[in-house]
C-alpha cells in the first residue's frame, strides 16, 4: 500500500482558500490548522509556509515536519474532512514531536478524532 493511499493532497489555489475562508481554525505557537467537512470520503491535506518563515531551507524543514506529524497521526482521524496546515515562525526551529503534539491538540479540538 502507498504510504498516502489513505489522503489525498490539496493543490488547488481554490480549494486552500475555500478552508481559510469557510474551515475552522485552531491556533498555536507552532502550527495553525484549519479543519472542514467535505462531501469525500477520504482525507484531503495541504501544507503551506510563507516567505515569513524564512529561507527555502526553512520553508522546506517546516513542511516535512507538518507531512511527518501528520502522517503518524492520520490513521487515528475520521475520513471525509479537508485540513490545511500553516507553518508559524517557531516551526523550523522544533522538533517533529512538538508539531504532532500541537496538531494531535488542534485535531481533538476540532472533534475529528475516531
Amino acid at each position: 500500500m502507498k504510504p498516502n493511499a489513505m489522503f489525498t493532497t490539496l493543490k488547488e489555489n481554490k480549494d486552500f482558500r475555500r478552508l481559510y475562508h469557510r474551515g475552522k481554525s485552531y491556533v498555536s505557537p507552532v502550527l495553525v490548522t484549519y479543519v472542514m467537512k467535505n462531501r469525500k470520503a477520504g482525507l484531503r491535506i495541504g501544507f503551506t509556509t510563507s516567505k515569513k518563515i524564512g529561507i527555502a531551507v526553512q520553508r522546506n524543514r517546516s513542511r516535512r515536519i507538518m507531512r511527518e506529524a501528520f502522517r503518524l497521526i492520520a490513521p487515528e482521524l475520521k475520513t471525509g474532512y479537508d485540513f490545511v496546515f500553516v507553518a508559524r515562525g517557531k516551526t523550523p526551529f522544533v522538533k517533529c514531536e512538538a508539531v504532532k503534539r500541537a496538531m494531535t491538540k488542534q485535531l481533538k479540538e476540532a472533534g475529528v478524532f475516531k
